[in-house]
């Protein structure tokens, strides 16, 4: 493998025994581990043939069954919080980074402490960067302070808790409703 680091490492031990909720995500899964097992630097956001691991968080309230979406500044989208590993920092540091620096809630905790989601999605080229692919691996937090959430101002245009319904109509892709599907089932 060519680029073998703890960080690689801790990402195959995590996808081990990853159910696939279909086809689709399956082939992101070995398409993932295919990047892991070829790429030099894997983690790198500099690295954009084809692209690179990101990780994710889809932020829960458990007591209202509701998720926090963010209005991502540069896709302007709906989306869940997250982005791009930082050099020396494995996929879950960064997902619970990603999500506290975007929300500014201080008690996440882990639903379940395994990705449970991964997806493959492209980027449009931007700021210098080519277009590539995002190789994202999605974790599923729960606040029991959601009323402490707030905005970052440099990463998003808006923040709210949506009830499921309404954040699978404005995020609006067959991803995030595979996504919200798995959440609907366990909490």
């Amino acid at each position: 493998m060519t680029g073998v680091t703890d960080s690689t490492s801790h990402l195959l031990a995590l996808l081990d025994g990853f159910e696939a909720a279909d086809g689709i995500e399956s082939a992101h899964v070995h398409d993932l581990a295919l990047l892991l097992a070829t790429a030099r630097a894997p983690f790198s956001r500099r690295h954009f043939d084809p692209g690179h691991v990101t990780a994710s968080a889809f932020v829960v309230d458990p007591s209202t069954r509701r998720i926090l979406l963010h209005h991502h500044r540069r896709l302007d989208r709906w989306l869940q919080l997250g982005g791009h590993v930082d050099q020396g920092e494995d996929v879950v540091a960064a997902a619970l980074r990603e999500a506290r620096e975007e929300s500014s809630l201080a008690d996440l905790r882990f639903v379940v402490d395994r990705p449970f989601d991964v997806n493959i999605h492209r980027i449009p080229a931007a700021k210098g960067e080519p277009d590539h692919l995002h190789f994202d691996v999605r974790f599923l937090f729960a606040t029991a302070r959601p009323d402490s959430a707030a905005l970052a101002v440099g990463e998003s245009l808006d923040l709210a808790w949506l009830d499921l319904d309404e954040a699978e109509r404005r995020m609006n892709a067959p991803e995030s409703s595979r996504a919200i599907a798995k959440i609907r089932r366990m909490v």
